[in-house]
């Protein structure tokens, strides 16, 4: 103000009157023919609430008259500061109007997205009117009725899909009516339950995120005497029963022992029992030679052939017993496979192609980004806070995700999974951080104005217009993609294409579903930051902007399109969907492509029903809400 008018902004405080009530002159009131631009950049200075001034000097540099920070490092051929970025730019977000129409055209979406969903959803036909907690009442009823009574020490259950068997309709029958094939056995969905008499401690880390204490329906293994596992279909009749028998038998001298006391020799096992809890008539089954082995030792094996009730698919019914008591029966397709044999099924071209891409980008991620990071480090030139904040919250992530995933049996078992979980947590953030100071400086280097929304969140300015304006982009592109996804459906149904399978995290409510909704976080902040380092890698070797986006689309979409059946809609549908990825990064940058990616994965697992009744629906609707 001092320099432009040559007077003081405020005067000597007038009696009577508090700091905050004074207000100056308009400086073009001193001074004639001042640019109307650079009074108002004087009076945002002197405005009387905090909040309402420029942020820093930059801010205050750029909304001068030619004054653009941004641009000066930038033809200087300096890389610009993560606080420069982030003051330059737009400093208001969408106009009303504007925000208003794009706020109602994610609503219609998210409409229309829910309609397909419900219209080609495989759980609509399946009549899901037992919840997993009343399936779990059923398992345990069934294993009593079994002989095999008393209180476990542990037990799980979950639900999975059959993909053998859809796999096999899609091929087999020419066309699948669908509609027909779920509201009839078998089922593609499944209930899998699980008892143990020692704790359940699952060997195996889950997916790219390596959360530890998941226990799936074989991991830990059945292989302790004493383990139960048992499938039911959704209706809650059995299709799969196994039980470990004891591992060492009695002796003689035991044995005559029981004999003295009056204990009775173990009668013949009725399989009425099993028949009757499988929904299965015995009229209807021939008796047949058993050619099926299961982990129990059996010292009685029986099996049967017929259809399975309703239809004319082929069914073999394969038991074992020892000494009374079953140990093995289960429902067997001409689909079903056996796990413990190694498969000798012939890739196809799409799926060894995305075996040998996905190692490529997986061995050029690991030594590119050590490399960059490292030196990006050495030079200084990395946001070695904003990379610090986002491994933070990805650290976070992991644990509350592990929180939900995990499964809990005893304190000891915890403490230990408390360890792995924050060592793998440490170990993904550690490879998010390292990422992100191996790509970061590079982006805004070269392509700063993509920086700009992520810059001014990372610094903690999450209510900024700018972020808001590219989350609301990012949720309306990621509904767009949705929306591709959907109605590629259409042509592939008609050619036979299983309908739209959710996942069963989500079928599961409570905490379980909840860490479905975490899970999106995490994968959103992995996906955005791989994708912008192959983008920017492909750049620098191909140097030209527009070959590095057809390459990057590529090595996406061919192998994803050649490893499905329906390669003819698949290629054009991955093609379109990994495009706009492309313009996304390039025309809005990090914060609009992870919300978008965050959008497409939530939307596409959570189910949907017209049944508001439904016990699933909870889920839905909090997703949506979430969203």
């Amino acid at each position: 103000y001092e320099v432009f008018t040559g007077k003081r902004a405020f005067s000597e405080k007038p009696a009577g009157r508090a700091q905050g009530d004074r207000s100056p002159s308009r400086p073009s009131s001193v001074v004639k023919n001042l640019n109307p631009i650079v009074e108002r950049v004087i009076l945002r200075c002197l405005e009387n609430e905090p909040s309402a001034r420029p942020a820093n000097v930059f801010s205050v540099a750029a909304a001068l008259p030619g004054g653009d920070p941004l641009a000066a490092a930038l033809a200087a051929g300096e890389t610009p500061s993560p606080q420069l970025v982030a003051a330059s730019g737009e400093s208001a977000g969408l106009r009303p109007r504007s925000a208003v129409i794009c706020l109602a055209g994610v609503l219609l979406g998210l409409a229309l997205v829910t309609y397909l969903s419900i219209h080609y959803s495989a759980l609509e036909n399946m009549g899901l009117e037992q919840t997993p907690e009343v399936l779990t009442q059923k398992s345990h009823e069934i294993i009593s009725r079994l002989g095999y009574a008393g209180r476990p020490t542990d037990s799980a259950f979950g639900l999975d899909y059959d993909g053998d068997f859809q796999d096999y309709v899609e091929k087999s029958d020419k066309p699948p009516h669908w509609d027909a094939v779920l509201a009839a056995r078998p089922s593609l969905l499944q209930y899998w339950y699980r008892q143990s008499p020692d704790a359940l401690e699952a060997s195996d880390f889950r997916d790219n995120l390596l959360t530890p204490g998941i226990v799936t329906k074989n991991d830990p293994p059945t292989v302790l005497s004493g383990m139960i596992n048992l499938v039911l279909d959704p209706q809650g009749r059995g299709t799969y029963f196994q039980a470990i028998p004891p591992q060492k038998l009695p002796s003689q001298e035991e044995e005559k022992k029981e004999k003295e006391a009056g204990a009775a020799p173990a009668a013949p096992f009725d399989w009425n029992i099993f028949f009757s809890a499988a929904g299965l008539d015995p009229a209807k089954l021939q008796p047949a030679q058993p050619i099926w082995n299961s982990l129990a030792a059996p010292d009685t094996r029986m099996a049967w052939t017929g259809t399975w009730p309703g239809t004319a698919r082929p069914l073999r019914v394969e038991a074992a017993a020892f000494q009374g008591k079953p140990v093995f029966f289960s429902l067997i397709g001409d689909w079903t496979k056996p796990e413990r044999e190694k498969t000798t099924e012939k890739k196809s071209i799409g799926q060894r192609a995305t075996g040998i891409i996905g190692l490529i980008v997986f061995c050029t991620l690991l030594a590119g980004s050590v490399f960059l990071a490292r030196r990006n480090y050495r030079q200084g030139r990395g946001d070695r806070t904003g990379a610090l904040r986002l491994a933070g919250v990805m650290f976070l992530l992991d644990m509350a995700l592990w929180l939900c995933r995990c499964h809990f049996a005893t304190i000891g078992e915890s403490i230990g999974l408390f360890v792995l979980a924050a060592s793998t947590s440490l170990f993904t953030s550690g490879v998010v951080w390292m990422l992100y100071l191996a790509v970061e400086p590079w982006v805004r280097r070269h392509w700063p104005t993509t920086m700009i929304s992520w810059s001014r969140l990372i610094s903690g300015h999450a209510s900024d217009p700018l972020v808001g304006r590219d989350i609301l982009f990012g949720v309306a592109l990621g509904v767009i993609w949705i929306l591709i996804f959907q109605i590629r459906y259409i042509p592939m149904m008609r050619m036979g294409a299983a309908p739209a399978l959710f996942s069963t995290d989500a079928l599961m409510g409570g905490r379980t579903a909840l860490g479905a909704w975490l899970y999106q976080w995490p994968q959103a902040i992995q996906t955005t930051l791989v994708f912008f380092f192959l983008l920017f890698g492909l750049k620098v070797l191909l140097r030209k902007e527009w070959i590095a986006a057809i390459v990057l689309v590529a090595i996406f979409a061919i192998p994803r399109g050649l490893s499905s059946t329906y390669m003819a809609v698949e290629i054009p549908a991955q093609i379109l969907v990994y495009a706009i990825a492309v313009l996304i990064v390039l025309r809005f940058g990090f914060v609009p492509l992870a919300c978008a990616v965050f959008t497409i994965n939530l939307m596409a697992n959570v189910p949907f029903s017209t049944d508001f009744s439904a016990w699933y629906m909870p889920t839905s609707i909090l997703a949506q809400q979430n969203l």
